[in-house]
């Protein structure tokens, strides 16, 4: 069969099993788009390509599958340049078809030319120029093998107009046909490794699961769940692993790193052992390095072995899936005759017997009570749950639901809106105060309900990531949380959301800031305001919500909360954008400041005096 190289691209996508992509065609991308008008897979029109870019990744991010995007040469592919440094950074399977160039022509500054693939040779796994048509079916392949595969990323296929225009005789792809050399993602652990890292688990005392975003890619959080209950192990989940774990469970101790709840952060700066899985020791969880767990001995488990003693190093490195290796980890445990002791009911019930345990546990014949998790760790969790008494996450909620400058209470704004929401509910966000306070007041029982940008902090990233996430999971409620500067880059998206029938629903929380940059100027640099305020009425986001085809509501007064989240959830046609006007004095505690020791961790003002104490009175 005769095929054009666009043809041949867009049977290639619907073999890999491709249902949608997001894009915006141009002069050198062009007759790629022309077979999408016969083709299965539906393609969502954005309306600026680093919006495609996102809504990829927000697809990817709720259904596992790798989001595809395409655009065209020059401007539009360089405008993909920061969904995928983003994906790069969070590991997300992220599939990048530009077009480029006349091959005759690159070279030759033409128009609309840019050398994609040198450009993002670092921040994409994999790229490919491709010269011949025939090498399509095989390139596709290989892309998407490579972006699902081993630790999971972006990858990029640049295909000059000329080799679309071109014919060639079209075949499947074998696995024999991949030429990948060098590529062989170690997936199973070392068997030696994972008795180490038992060994030293069953002798911890003060252990702590540093579970990763590694743990959702590895479709681990079932076997998470089962580690910690089996070993009564309390677990720490970071920004990228939001709902890993249940947030509900009594052995979860939330998020850690700068703006992490005080008896996370705390845990691992006293633990004896740290199980860091799919986790890298970012600077925003360690603090300042050398100063980091310092008691603690590390077993690291991590598919791709670049991470390993990178930062921190280990005294256990596990190159491997997480899913598999916790599963090994777990076969060990039987073997090495651990009871399935009590885990969680430890915490709930001091005196829970392995009869007592979830049906398909693995009861193994009892050891030694010292072995036992609930006697070994009582101590440990004693402590912890001192910690989660004394130092619970806090607001003046007794001052009212209006701050200081008479703004509504973001942590208000989104405990209503959690309540009001389904439990599995998704929820993108931005990056900044929102982003942060999202993280730690929303209660994430479920995995892929969390989308957000980690690693680089990428703002505007909320509005296309939520619009992605609605196409890859229409069955479930979205909501955005957004900050006003992040929401003004990237607000054009719902247009795209409109037209495209796609229900998001944004709550901006609307302090008139840049709010994470004023909360550090006014921490760090003497209250001196530098270019950080925005205005709460320009641009009008009602009037720019209602221009878009979307449903615009302002809420300026807490009894208004409520009843506006209850009208957004009703509205299930079209987008809505509520404005919530919220205090700017608001900060986001806990906080560690940039480049100290997490012990030196920033509580709530109304918690300071409690801390001073416990630190003059020599807390362990």
């Amino acid at each position: 069969m005769e095929l054009t190289g666009a043809q041949a691209l867009i049977k290639s996508l619907e073999a890999q099993g491709v249902e949608v992509m997001f894009g915006l065609p141009g002069g050198a991308i062009l007759p790629v788009y022309d077979p999408i008008l016969d083709s299965s897979i539906r393609h969502v029109l954005v309306r600026h390509e680093q919006g495609a870019g996102h809504m990829a990744e927000g697809y990817a991010q709720v259904t596992g599958r790798p989001g595809v995007v395409m655009v065209t040469s020059g401007p539009g592919a360089t405008n993909v340049v920061t969904p995928l440094a983003n994906a790069f950074m969070d590991s997300i399977p992220l599939v990048a078809i530009t077009g480029q160039v006349p091959t005759s022509a690159i070279g030759t500054d033409a128009f609309q030319e840019s050398d994609i693939t040198g450009i993002t040779m670092g921040v994409t796994k994999h790229n490919w120029l491709v010269t011949d048509p025939a090498d399509l079916p095989r390139i596709v392949a290989e892309a998407f093998h490579v972006a699902t595969t081993g630790r999971p990323g972006p990858v990029l296929i640049d295909v000059p107009k000329d080799v679309s225009n071109a014919t060639m005789t079209w075949y499947e792809p074998s696995e024999a046909d991949l030429d990948l050399p060098g590529y062989r993602p170690q997936m199973e652990g070392d068997p030696e490794a994972i008795q180490a890292a038992v060994d030293l688990l069953l002798a911890a005392e003060r252990p702590v699961i540093y579970a990763g975003g590694g743990v959702l890619k590895a479709r681990a959080a079932g076997s998470l769940l089962e580690l910690a209950e089996r070993t009564g192990i309390p677990v720490v989940t970071t920004l990228m692993a939001r709902g890993a774990f249940p947030d509900s469970h009594p052995l979860c101790l939330g998020m850690p790193g700068m703006h992490g709840n005080f008896t996370a952060v705390t845990s691992m700066q006293r633990s004896d052992l740290l199980i860091a899985l799919g986790s890298r020791f970012d600077d925003r969880v360690t603090g300042k390095v050398s100063d980091f767990a310092p008691g603690a001995k590390v077993i690291h488990v991590d598919i791709d072995p670049a991470e390993h003693n990178k930062v921190r190093r280990a005294d256990v490195a596990i190159a491997g899936d997480c899913r598999m290796v916790i599963d090994e980890m777990l076969a060990a445990l039987d073997a090495a005759g651990l009871p399935y002791d009590d885990g969680a009911r430890a915490v709930l019930d001091p005196a829970a017997t392995p009869a007592d345990a979830p049906a398909g546990a693995r009861p193994v014949p009892g050891t030694r009570a010292a072995d036992r998790p609930a006697e070994r760790l009582a101590e440990w969790r004693a402590q912890l749950a001192e910690w989660q008494r004394t130092f619970p996450l806090t607001y003046e909620a007794d001052a009212g639901a209006t701050g200081q400058g008479g703004g509504l209470k973001p942590q208000f704004v989104l405990e209503t809106l959690r309540d009001a929401t389904p439990s599995d509910t998704i929820v993108a966000s931005g990056v900044g105060q929102h982003q942060m306070f999202a993280s730690q007041w929303w209660r994430f029982d479920h995995p892929y309900t969390w989308v957000n940008s980690g690693g680089l902090g990428t703002m505007g990233f909320a509005v296309p990531a939520s619009i992605g996430a609605k196409v890859g999971r229409p069955d479930r409620m979205v909501w955005a949380v957004d900050g006003d500067g992040c929401f003004q880059m990237t607000a054009q998206e719902l247009v795209t959301a409109s037209s495209e029938r796609i229900p998001v629903k944004i709550a901006i929380l609307n302090n008139a800031y840049l709010g994470m940059v004023r909360q550090w100027q006014e921490m760090f640099y003497e209250e001196r305001y530098s270019e950080v305020y925005l205005s709460p009425d320009l641009p009008d986001y009602v009037g720019w919500a209602e221009a878009m085809g979307c449903v615009g509501l302002r809420v300026e007064s807490p009894d208004e909360v409520a009843p506006a989240i209850d009208k957004a959830n009703d509205i299930d046609d079209r987008p809505v954008v509520i404005d919530f006007r919220t205090d700017a004095f608001e900060k986001v505690y806990p906080m560690v400041p940039a480049g100290v020791s997490n012990d030196e961790i920033v509580v709530d003002p109304s918690q300071a005096a409690t801390l001073a104490a416990l630190r003059t009175g020599g807390a362990k």
